[in-house]
């Protein structure tokens, strides 16, 4: 799969889209659209690990694993993928979890007349089917229109 490119024009300053988008009370509120109960754990500062999860069918939890690679405030992070979480278990070594290892998610932040163009690219290490590019486009698209409508009512 190449790489995925998503963005959306929100009227907010980029500093409020950022911590809207980053923030540990908001950003389960645009993400449950991936998956419900969406949520992460950790900090965002370059350098550290963060885990983004949400509960499986069991009620454990499961989701990726991935370290801040840069973070420039109201301007970019880039996040990479390190490994998984199963069963409520870290795992950064199995060959399942080495499958997505390095893919990089990167957020872009640039202000344009008071409004604010939020750019989402991903880079996948590994070429994953086609029937998934459907799918991550479907639910990108979602989750920056909820990100959209979340910042411009607040």
């Amino acid at each position: 799969m190449e790489e995925l490119h998503f963005s959306i024009v929100i009227d907010a300053r980029k500093e409020k889209v950022w911590e809207i988008m980053l923030g540990k009370e908001t950003y389960p509120l645009w993400t449950d659209v991936f998956m419900p109960g969406s949520h992460f754990e950790g900090d965002w500062s370059k350098g550290s690990k963060i885990f983004f999860l949400a509960p499986d069918e069991s009620g454990k939890m499961s989701g990726t694993v991935f370290r801040i690679k840069e973070n420039h405030p109201y301007q970019f992070v880039s996040i990479e993928n390190i490994g998984m979480v199963q069963d409520g278990r870290e795992d950064i070594s199995s060959k399942e979890a080495k499958i997505y290892a390095g893919a990089l998610e990167n957020y872009t932040f640039k202000a344009i007349n008071g409004k604010t163009v939020v750019m989402v690219d991903l880079s996948p290490v590994m070429d994953i089917p086609d029937d998934y590019k459907g799918m991550y486009e479907d639910m990108w698209a979602n989750a920056l229109r909820k990100l959209k409508e979340l910042v411009e009512k607040s």
